[in-house]
């Protein structure tokens, strides 16, 4: 099982999931949910090595490994921690 932190909260998931819904249910704002607003951009703190490689709606965006979109990774394993 996978992580996704964000301060004293975290949530876990099935290794492979998308970080969308735990992210949700941390309170990352989401809008339009396809990679092209930007709202749900979080900061990655620690973890990035966990997460899918940056795509190509993410690097349009300016995106980073520290800096992705939760709406277009997913969690490989371990653990993420998050900031927004």
């Amino acid at each position: 099982m996978a992580k996704v932190k964000y301060r004293d909260e975290e949530v876990e998931v099935p290794d492979g999931s998308a970080v969308e819904e735990p992210c949700k249910k941390l309170g990352v704002p989401f809008h339009c949910k396809n990679g092209s607003c930007g709202s749900c951009m979080i900061e990655v703190k620690e973890g990035k090595e966990n997460l899918s490689e940056v795509n190509d709606k993410e690097k349009n965006l300016g995106m980073d490994e520290e800096n992705r979109l939760a709406c277009q990774c997913c969690i490989k394993k371990g653990e993420v921690e998050i900031d927004f």
